[in-house]
């Protein structure tokens, strides 16, 4: 029969009808060679992965180490708590060491006084100062008015005048305690400034200012 061609059973239709001059495959022909998949693909792919991985990993460990310093600089910045402050104490107030003033055996006090003119007084030519004595020591002493000198402001001492001035301090003795208080007088006019006590006339003597 003319016009009919013998198709081989089992061969694809692609390859029935191939281009003339190409040898069809399955008549002794292998067939033509696949392409090579390219390995570029894959070490750009692995490329990518890798930087991302490690981008990933820094993120990360900035992450971290941001937050270990941020917890550190806030405990840092936090002020302590104050501690308690103790209660103010008064301070102990010591015993003073100093002993207490002791007083004086005999105390004198004078004073400026007016003149009183006794029926024996020489003249008014006189200046007359009211002492008084206290005896503080624990034994008696004595007073007469022969025990007194009167110290005016130009330095000159003034013995007494017996019986000049009215008021003169009596003669007496002085137990512990006792007290006496008369005038004592200096012969002519003067300031006088300090008055002079001495017990028995050779003990210690007991100066005061006039006032």
């Amino acid at each position: 029969m003319t016009g009919f061609a013998l198709v081989p059973v089992g061969v694809p239709l692609s390859q029935q009808f191939s281009p003339p001059g190409q040898p069809q495959p399955g008549y002794g022909y292998p067939p033509p060679p696949q392409p090579k998949k390219s390995n570029a693909g894959k070490i750009v792919g692995f490329s990518c992965l890798g930087i991302v991985g490690f981008v990933v990993l820094i993120g990360v460990l900035g992450a971290l180490l941001g937050g270990g310093s941020g917890d550190k600089t806030a405990k840092e910045s936090t002020p302590a708590a104050a501690a308690p402050s103790a209660p103010a104490t008064a301070p102990e107030s010591k015993p003073s060491s100093a002993a207490p003033e002791k007083k004086a055996a005999v105390d004198v006090v004078a004073k400026k006084a007016e003149f009183k003119k006794s029926i024996i007084a020489q003249g008014d030519e006189y200046t007359s100062v009211s002492v008084t004595i206290t005896n503080n020591s624990s034994k008696p002493i004595n007073v007469n008015p022969l025990y007194f000198a009167i110290t005016d402001t130009n330095g000159t001492k003034h013995m007494a005048e017996l019986g000049a001035d009215e008021d003169q301090i009596a003669t007496v003795e002085l137990a512990p305690g006792e007290n006496v208080i008369g005038a004592i007088t200096g012969k002519g006019a003067f300031t006088a400034k300090t008055v002079t006590y001495t017990d028995g006339l050779i003990g210690k003597g007991v100066r005061a200012d006039v006032s």
